[in-house]
């Protein structure tokens, strides 16, 4: 049987990605994720063959990413939500050139600096690209240490498969949160798929360059229709999801991450209550794991979506079920986390009202708008 370890997230990540074979890592600090960086410094300076480098800016940390890219290391960078966001341009470039690169955001509370609480307040930054130009990063959304681990050493493969920054979207909790792991074993750099486009000297062979400038709109153009076949093939390849209790339920609850976990202990306690309800929980934010639940919706009376957010997932929830099924959202925003209890009362309430509308009560689906805390 494979050893256990106890180890918070962060370290769970850094030595993940040290087992992946991330050689290269730079970032500015900014809690709660500060201890990523710190592990890979300590971690880093005993290895003859990586480097660590604390840059002066987030944006000065994400140029050295894309150098690192080009020149064929498996690369890493770390930050939380306003760091992230100083990222964006670079990002937009790594997606521009078509580089490998892994990004890590351990949310907090937001918007502005907001607070060092976890949140799930950056849903539409990250899927949406998050920086200028057609672009999509894909994102990885674990809720375990387990999780983080084999998320983790997937996301450097991703990354190289796809050529394309990959994004693991976590929180502060999830970060400070220890949990027993199985760590993965390290892989053999030699193994690796070569890279036969990254720039090392054109001693014997043509010359490459990487570049996201392009001032002819018709290359420019087809830069991007390229992107766009690239992201539709990872749409059809990696979508990934939960589905826990789902084969009987008549009300479905949709969350991610950290939420997710608090999620499933309040469908402990509501199916205590007789109430069949199951949880869908994307592992894979973009591409967001939209059939899975576009088939459920057919045969379910609701979805409640909820987030650590004012509703962010809920439009990816409503855009996959088109109308087939009521949605309903709930959410906790700025940092603050609710227990299950309080989620599984919200399930009760919602259960009860789906079951009034059957028997011909009022229509109250969960469409008609939010549910805010106001409302608990």
């Amino acid at each position: 049987m494979a050893k256990k370890v106890l180890m918070r997230g962060t370290h769970v990540l850094g030595e993940a990605a040290i087992r992946a074979g991330c050689r290269a890592y730079f970032g500015y600090p900014i809690t709660p994720q500060n201890e990523l960086p710190e592990y890979m410094a300590a971690a880093f300076v005993k290895m003859d063959d990586a480097v660590f480098l604390q840059a002066e800016s987030e944006l000065a940390s994400i140029n050295m990413v894309i150098g690192a890219s080009v020149a064929g290391a498996r690369v890493m960078t770390s930050s939380s939500s306003p760091g992230v966001s100083l990222k964006q341009e670079g990002i937009s470039y790594l997606a521009g050139m078509e580089l490998p690169a892994v990004v890590v955001n351990m949310m907090r509370g937001g918007p502005g600096l907001g607070n060092i609480a976890p949140s799930q307040s950056d849903y539409f930054q990250a899927t949406r690209g998050g920086g200028h130009g057609d672009y999509r990063t894909i994102v990885l959304a674990p809720a375990y240490g387990q999780e983080i681990a084999d998320m983790t050493v997937a996301a450097f493969d991703l990354a190289d498969h796809y050529r394309t920054p990959v994004m693991i979207l976590g929180d502060g909790m999830m970060g400070q949160m220890m949990e027993p792991v199985v760590l993965p074993e390290p892989v053999d750099l030699a193994s690796l798929p070569s890279k036969d486009w990254l720039l090392d000297g054109c001693a014997g062979r043509p010359s490459r360059i990487m570049r996201s400038l392009w001032l002819d709109p018709p290359l420019l153009e087809e830069l991007n229709w390229r992107l766009a076949r690239k992201y539709e093939a990872i749409t059809r390849e990696i979508p990934d999801q939960e589905m826990y209790l789902l084969d009987d339920a008549d009300l479905v609850v949709a969350a991610y991450g950290t939420a997710a976990r608090i999620a499933k202990g309040a469908v402990h306690r509501a199916r205590e209550m007789g109430i069949r309800v199951g949880l869908y929980r994307p592992k894979t934010l973009w591409p967001f794991p939209a059939e899975a639940l576009a088939q459920m919706s057919r045969s379910i009376g609701e979805i409640i979506v909820f987030e650590l957010n004012i509703g962010q997932m809920v439009e990816d929830v409503r855009l996959a079920v088109e109308g087939k099924c009521g949605v309903s959202f709930y959410g906790r925003p700025g940092g603050v986390v609710p227990t299950p209890e309080e989620l599984a009362r919200i399930i009760s309430s919602t259960y009860h009202k789906l079951e009034s509308r059957r028997h011909g009560g009022a229509d109250i689906s969960g469409e008609a708008g939010l549910r805010a805390v106001g409302s608990v």
